[in-house]
């Protein structure tokens, strides 16, 4: 009979080296469903995500989310008390999750052979901009570049105009899910095989990206198709794309079926396109594309959001306003999920932050804690999991080493 844990990560402990945002936000999913994630900060000067935008009276807004449900240990992995310290828990740790360039922990003597030979069941996920081989292994990497790298930024854009990269830190977030799926999947060979053992994971933001844009690869290779920057979805399915309703309410609306199709052209009181050889599938409509869009936009507009919204839904034709952050929070969707929940904050009161994705019906995650201060569990990490006392505390505290 399986043990009935009140979360699916409960037991593993998880040591975060990492900064910013790709791989410390995985280390964040991970620890949302109860994994023990303790992150490894330098004394005074911690995680640099700590003092980005946007702020609150000197305060970064954004720690509290994509930190929270952590504690933090001061830590100078520089210094070889530092290092020390840090052997000594990855004895008691499962996993490693790190974000320096490629070589660097090597450097300090804390790679990954020198920790396995401490902990040979030890996982540790590394993430890189390129990856830790190929020619360009030892670039930096940020998550900006790494987007234009992958080819998704050339995808973005209007064709007479320059290419523009996302809005926020896409990449960074898309590859924090692959570190946690990573690192489930490794711990789940680990511990569930015969032969299961600890390794390291190879994680690059480029390769995330990337590997989501297979019609490229196969279009390109096939017929040398090279796909130019448009504004919105084009060459996969028509009509698609943003119209502007009644009321001047900026919509998405998207066929990726020929059924679908055909439920918007009876909505539409167009059931002749249906038979019309120019428009009745999709491979037609895609060599119309903006004169189905056309005829679309035209309809749309004597419309009202709230009325096309209502004869769509009952039509099962898939729409959606096209929401800012206001209408986020105003939207019961978003309230009945608790997609959005509020925590208390030290300095800046209530404070909403995202809820926990995805829904568990047996093992659902939750927020435990608040993103700590930097430095916050340190004596309680070092005493309770070391076993040191407050002397040797206090002496390392002196040094700088915490």
């Amino acid at each position: 009979m399986k043990t009935k844990w009140k979360s699916p990560l409960e037991g593993i402990r998880i040591l975060d080296l990492s900064t910013v945002i790709a791989a410390p936000f995985g280390a964040t999913l991970l620890a949302d469903f109860g994994a023990d994630v303790i992150k490894v900060e330098m004394p005074g000067v911690g995680d640099p995500l700590r003092n980005l935008g946007p702020y609150y009276e000197g305060e970064g807004l954004r720690w509290p989310g994509i930190a929270r449900n952590k504690k933090s240990l001061t830590l100078d992995l520089r210094q070889e008390e530092g290092k020390e310290i840090l052997r000594k828990l990855v004895k008691e740790s499962d996993m490693v999750i790190e974000n320096f360039r490629t070589g660097t922990l090597e450097k300090w003597g804390v790679g990954y052979e020198a920790l396995k030979e401490v902990n040979p069941d030890l996982v540790m996920i590394r993430v890189t901009g390129y990856g830790q081989t190929g020619p360009y292994s030892h670039k930096a990497g940020f998550g900006t570049p790494a987007t234009a790298f992958s080819g998704f930024t050339y995808l973005h854009g209007f064709p007479d105009r320059p290419p523009i990269s996302p809005s926020f830190s896409l990449t960074d977030y898309v590859t924090g899910i692959y570190v946690a799926f990573a690192a489930v999947t490794a711990l789940y060979h680990r511990d569930c095989h015969e032969e299961g053992t600890g390794q390291f994971v190879d994680v690059s933001l480029y390769e995330s990206m990337f590997r989501m844009m297979e019609f490229l690869i196969a279009d390109y290779d096939v017929t040398g198709t090279i796909k130019e920057r448009s504004p919105g979805l084009s060459g996969h399915s028509a009509p698609a794309g943003n119209f502007l309703t009644k009321d001047d309410i900026w919509i998405i609306l998207v066929t990726s079926s020929d059924k679908t199709f055909e439920r918007l052209a009876k909505a539409m009181g167009r059931e002749d396109m249906l038979t019309d050889e120019r428009y009745s599938t999709n491979s037609v409509r895609l060599t119309r594309f903006d004169e189905v869009n056309g005829i679309v936009a035209d309809w749309v507009r004597t419309k009202t959001k709230d009325e096309l919204q209502t004869m769509l839904d009952e039509c099962g034709v898939p729409i959606s306003q096209i929401y800012s952050i206001q209408d986020i929070f105003e939207d019961p969707q978003y309230k009945a999920r608790e997609n959005i929940v509020e925590v208390e904050h030290p300095r800046l009161g209530k404070v909403k932050i995202p809820g926990v994705v995805p829904k568990f019906s047996e093992t659902p995650g939750s927020i435990r804690q608040i993103a700590p201060d930097l430095g916050e569990h340190t004596d309680e990490i070092l005493r309770d999991i070391l076993g040191l006392d407050d002397e040797n505390i206090a002496k390392l505290r002196e040094k700088k080493v915490i």
